[in-house]
């Protein structure tokens, strides 16, 4: 016990709400620091309405030159339809695949593809300007979640080429987290001192499972914010992320240099000092 008392995160109390299933690194890294989990799902993975887009893509995938996969959970769905449908990996040999981050390229490399391009930066912005020159003419098949920034496809097609985005998977806010996000922030003894967000996704189902709030302009001051949550540090994994919350009128208290799982562990360990605990 006495131990536990050097540990950087020692009596920081932290909420993370990745999906049920993609909590444990998140959760594991911070309670290595000492930091006292909780773990409130904001978002919960679905499968689409139909899967024939997405399988129809498949079926034909030899005649695209590109692919691009922008999370782990899309990549989880191909491997299960390319299974399904009995597609073989050699049928992807002449399609070059954009990952969006290391998370996403180690799960293509798991399934036995080769990522030809990942950007230094994890944004979707940042795979638009690694594949500019590449593009005109081109056939790209972007396989992603239900509602998602329209940067990728919008960017290419200015760019020449023939973008089919199909749905992989949806992104809802869990129903069950609802009453029990309401219950810790009224609870001094459960609140968390950091939230963590990894995508917008969310920001917005965590907005949502608190009753709702419309978006504002000009508006980040603490004050701004409902009373519950006064005091708890938002922690955010990137830019795209640190913007939805700004969107929504919360504060953006620390935002992970290095737009990954471990680059925000490390945001909120460099935090600590800060936190009022």
């Amino acid at each position: 016990m006495r131990a536990n008392k050097t540990k950087p995160l020692t009596r920081v109390r932290v909420l993370v709400g990745r999906a049920r299933r993609q909590a444990s690194a998140l959760s594991s890294g911070l309670t290595k620091l000492g930091t006292e989990v909780v773990e409130i799902p904001f978002i919960e993975i679905r499968k689409p309405r139909s899967y024939k887009p997405l399988d129809a893509a498949l079926k034909r995938i030899a005649s695209y030159d590109w692919l691009i996969l922008t999370s782990v959970n899309g990549v989880e769905t191909l491997a299960e339809r390319m299974q399904r449908l009995r597609v073989r990996r050699s049928e992807f040999c002449h399609v070059q695949i954009a990952a969006i981050g290391p998370a996403t390229r180690a799960a293509i490399q798991k399934l036995g593809l080769r990522v030809a391009v990942m950007p230094e930066r994890y944004v979707a912005e940042s795979v638009v300007e690694n594949l500019r020159g590449k593009m005109k003419g081109k056939r790209v098949l972007l396989a992603r979640a239900k509602v998602a920034r329209d940067v990728i496809p919008r960017e290419l097609r200015k760019m020449g080429a023939k973008v089919d985005v199909v749905e992989a998977y949806e992104t809802v806010a869990p129903a069950a987290s609802k009453r029990r996000l309401e219950i810790i922030m009224k609870d001094p003894k459960r609140r968390p001192h950091v939230v963590t967000f990894t995508s917008s996704s969310t920001v917005r189902n965590f907005v949502e499972l608190l009753g709702g709030r419309e978006p504002v302009v000009n508006l980040s001051k603490e004050h701004s914010i409902p009373r519950d949550l006064h005091g708890i540090q938002f922690a955010s994994i990137g830019p795209i992320t640190s913007g939805t919350l700004r969107e929504l009128g919360f504060p953006v208290h620390l935002e992970a240099k290095e737009y990954t799982i471990p680059g925000l562990i490390r945001a909120i360990r460099n935090r600590a000092p800060k936190l009022k605990l």
